[in-house]
């Protein structure tokens, strides 16, 4: 019975902030070990990072597309592969790997176009491989905790979401020649056709129907530009029509001054509300008509199991991104771990974004872009473009 899995990487190097999120979400239940990869073009600066991580030197490559061809005929090559690099190269490497028979965990946005996102969905299906698309803010135990309080009607009929993703990163690095980070989000041949929404916004897009259930039946964009020549959007407001009739609005900005990593969700309903924030990712405000406001603390026992399985500490105690990363490996590794064992469970148990949520969430950033470019005009999305969690 195989009980753990062997892990590769593309890209993380150079001290990258994503790639460390994913090394340690992935470590942290102990059912992945790092492999292999190929860290960086950096040739000295690959070798050192992999070595220092733990990786062989002869299973540290050149370029992904080494790794991939080589590992693939190894017994005991890898299981999967994490791609944690720029938003235009995803859609290469991503089929590379299926290509070659590799599992796939894919940093967000899937890919830049539609069709890039349909073919690797299409090609995951078609040699039975999964995908895995890191929407990792909708993995905290209070996310869950709101979802299993709205499925049991707590709250009653949604009629209003309001999400906010404030940040202030894109404004500061304007402000500094060396960081190229800032530049090629900004450039349409790196981010393709959308700068915020892409980057951000699609946090909020799978956050909302994570949390709600609820599935998004079209979308009017309004978006902003800084500077005044930006080529792409830097400040996104969405409005959301919803299949239950109701409607929202999600607000995501990389300009706004003040915010680090700022995100919260608002949900009201008929007979309360629910209101969650990043800030104070491990609590959940509650409120029913014309009662006090409750707090719901991750871990207690009052939690639902859904939630409960998303904790490692006693309440009380802090977890965080790491954390929250972790609950998506964990469920991806399980699924891969008990296909090979063979004991699949139910599909709905293995709670992780597939490639149709990676799918959707490209669908969804186009429809706001043609939203935009349209004159800010309602648009509908198809069924493809709804996030089914």
């Amino acid at each position: 019975m195989r009980d753990k899995l062997k892990m590769g990487m593309v890209g993380g190097g150079n001290g990258g902030n994503i790639g460390n999120s994913h090394r340690r979400g992935a470590a942290m239940d102990n059912l992945a070990v790092l492999t292999a990869g190929s860290f960086t073009r950096n040739s000295r600066q690959n070798k050192k990072d992999g070595m220092f991580w733990g990786v062989a030197e002869d299973r540290i490559y050149d370029s992904y597309q080494e790794m991939a061809k080589k590992e693939s005929k190894r017994p005991d090559g890898i299981d999967f592969v994490s791609i944690v690099t720029p938003n235009h190269t995803h859609y290469p490497i991503a089929r590379c790997f299926l290509e070659h028979g590799i599992h796939v965990v894919c940093e967000k946005p899937m890919t830049l176009q539609v069709s890039e996102a349909e073919e690797l969905a299409a090609l995951a299906k078609e040699k039975n491989l999964e995908i895995c698309v890191p929407y990792t803010y909708a993995h905290y135990p209070a996310i869950r905790e709101c979802r299993s309080l709205i499925e049991e009607g707590k709250i009653g009929k949604i009629l209003d979401v309001v999400a906010e993703y404030p940040q202030d990163w894109m404004i500061l690095g304007l402000q500094n020649d060396e960081d190229d980070f800032t530049k090629w989000i900004g450039d349409p041949k790196y981010s393709g056709a959308s700068n915020v929404t892409g980057a951000m916004g699609v946090h909020l897009y799978y956050l909302i129907c994570a949390a709600t259930g609820l599935r998004i039946e079209k979308v009017l964009a309004d978006f902003g530009y800084y500077p005044e020549d930006a080529k792409l959007e830097t400040i996104s407001r969405i409005l959301m029509a919803f299949d239950n009739g109701a409607h929202g609005m999600a607000w995501t900005s990389n300009v706004a001054i003040g915010h680090d990593c700022s995100m919260y969700l608002k949900i009201y309903g008929e007979k309360g509300s629910i209101e969650w924030s990043h800030d104070d990712m491990t609590h959940l405000y509650v409120s029913y008509l014309d009662q006090p406001v409750q707090i719901f603390s991750a871990n207690r026992s009052y939690m639902s199991d859904f939630s409960k399985r998303a904790s490692r500490l006693p309440a009380g105690h802090p977890e965080g991104f790491y954390e929250a990363y972790a609950n998506m490996y964990h469920s991806f590794c399980e699924k891969l771990l008990d296909r090979m064992n063979g004991c699949l469970k139910e599909e709905c148990y293995y709670y992780f974004p597939h490639a149709f949520d990676g799918l959707a969430g490209v669908k969804y950033v186009q429809a706001a872009v043609d939203s935009q470019r349209k004159g800010n005009v309602w648009v509908a999305l198809d069924d493809a473009a709804k996030c089914f969690l």
